[in-house]
């Protein structure tokens, strides 16, 4: 008998099902194991696996599983971090999806039920075809997680601020195009154009629009009178929307700013975290000029 078992699972959210051959390709058990995918399923499965080692005398078990999301991520974590089967020097394979699939193609014979993923998996692993995957480093897990996230949060901050930029021009035909500041999502700017319509920056009187940008410009603007002229300029001839749209664009358009403001913040709490995380890693990539922690990470 050979002494290496193979153990191939096929993992899903709530129910996961494993096949068990040896070296030659003979099942070991007619058939397949199901066990639930949380702690007590994998415990069960550890339980089965060395029963089976024992009774059939294996000195090594090959554990191969879909590479499917998270779903896999906590059985193998929990599997290769396992005492009882560490005297069993365990390997383990998480094959990508595509692998399996084009290695299911040859098996045409294999009946259609539920293990059938599982075997091919085991038998995938047979063949030797792939290599084993190492237990994940957790400290890159975690900055792949944080990073992963950060990636998120930008696209859905690109998404709200095309869309904010959408109500601004219904609300302000010109302003988009003629906005006079340098980030049209400045502090100075955003207040512009949550309080006044084209009509109220047309009718101020000059010298309280420059007051009004100067204040909310942190005195850092550098030519607040020519900013307020061009504002001017610009609402003169921007098309005026009716009061009854006006108000339901100014709701949309202040609830968008605030997610805006939302992501940012939370942005800036995610790049905290990020350099924080980068501190445990030995590397050289922030000596570069214009490398920072998060594009380092």
């Amino acid at each position: 008998m050979s002494s290496t078992l193979i153990v191939g699972i096929d993992i899903s959210s709530e129910l996961n099902a494993a096949s068990f051959i040896d070296e030659a390709g003979n099942r070991l058990v007619k058939k397949a194991l199901f066990f639930p995918n949380d702690l007590d399923g994998a415990q069960q499965l550890i339980d089965f696996t060395i029963s089976l080692a024992q009774q059939f005398n294996i000195s090594s078990i090959k554990f191969g599983m879909e590479a499917t999301s998270h779903y896999a991520w906590h059985l193998h974590t929990f599997l290769a971090s396992s005492p009882e089967l560490a005297p069993f020097n365990p390997l383990f394979y998480v094959i990508n999806p595509s692998i399996i699939k084009s290695f299911k193609g040859a098996y045409i014979h294999l009946p259609k039920t539920d293990s059938v993923d599982a075997t091919v998996i085991a038998e995938c692993v047979r063949f030797g075809q792939v290599k084993p995957t190492p237990l994940p480093d957790l400290r890159y897990a975690a900055l792949q997680r944080l990073t992963r996230m950060r990636y998120h949060i930008v696209r859905s901050l690109v998404r709200e601020k095309n869309r904010a930029l959408n109500l601004i021009s219904f609300k302000f035909s010109t302003y988009p195009s003629e906005c006079p500041f340098s980030n049209i999502f400045g502090k100075a700017s955003l207040a512009i154009i949550e309080n006044f319509t084209p009509d109220d920056i047309a009718s101020m009187p000059l010298d309280n629009l420059i007051d009004f940008i100067v204040k909310n410009g942190n005195n850092r603007l550098s030519d607040p009178t020519q900013i307020a002229k061009t504002l001017k300029a610009a609402a003169n001839r921007a098309y005026r929307l009716h009061p009854d749209l006006a108000e339901a664009n100014d709701l949309a358009l202040s609830m968008t700013l605030e997610n805006i403001r939302f992501l940012e913040s939370q942005l800036k709490k995610l790049d905290g975290e990020i350099s924080r995380q980068l501190k445990a890693f030995n590397q050289t990539l922030t000596t570069i000029p214009g490398i920072g922690d998060v594009l380092a990470a």
